[in-house]
């Protein structure tokens, strides 16, 4: 339940989280969430984080939170994804998978991931409205997901 309490740490704090913890906020989460899984190895995730960042700014009124889930490897955690986020200026809350078995992990996320990254879930249990994307995302998708959770 204090999983989500990072929401007033920067993103040079970087909490190691199992599935289960992940699950657990997700299922009990009463804000809309953006949450994306990255890796700093993956070019389109890199690319993709400062509009999702933007993009999620802009709704920070009405509630909407951005939250980075990594998931480098265990010797990443937590110095190199620290580094890699602070020199990007990611300023969304890093959370780091402490998982390596994508086939126990990924359905407990949504059935139909793969563990292709980059991976976006969308999520708002008030609305009952839950969207899960295997893909780099636009902008212009980024920003109806962000409405859709919205209204």
């Amino acid at each position: 339940m204090a999983l989500f309490a990072i929401q007033c740490l920067t993103a040079q704090e970087i909490k190691s989280i199992k599935i289960t913890d992940l699950e657990k906020t997700i299922a009990e989460s009463k804000i809309p969430m953006v949450i994306n899984f990255w890796a700093t190895f993956c070019k389109p995730c890199v690319a993709e984080i400062p509009y999702f960042q933007d993009e999620v700014k802009k709704q920070k009124a009405r509630g909407v939170q951005l939250v980075l889930v990594s998931l480098d490897l265990k010797s990443y955690y937590p110095q190199k994804i620290r580094s890699f986020a602070a020199s990007r200026k990611f300023t969304a809350p890093i959370l780091w998978l402490n998982e390596t078995d994508a086939d126990y992990f990924c359905p407990k996320v949504d059935p139909k991931w793969s563990g292709v990254i980059p991976a976006t879930l969308f999520i708002n249990n008030k609305k009952g409205y839950r969207k899960f994307y295997e893909e780099p995302l636009s902008r212009e998708t980024l920003k109806k997901e962000i409405m859709a959770i919205l209204n």
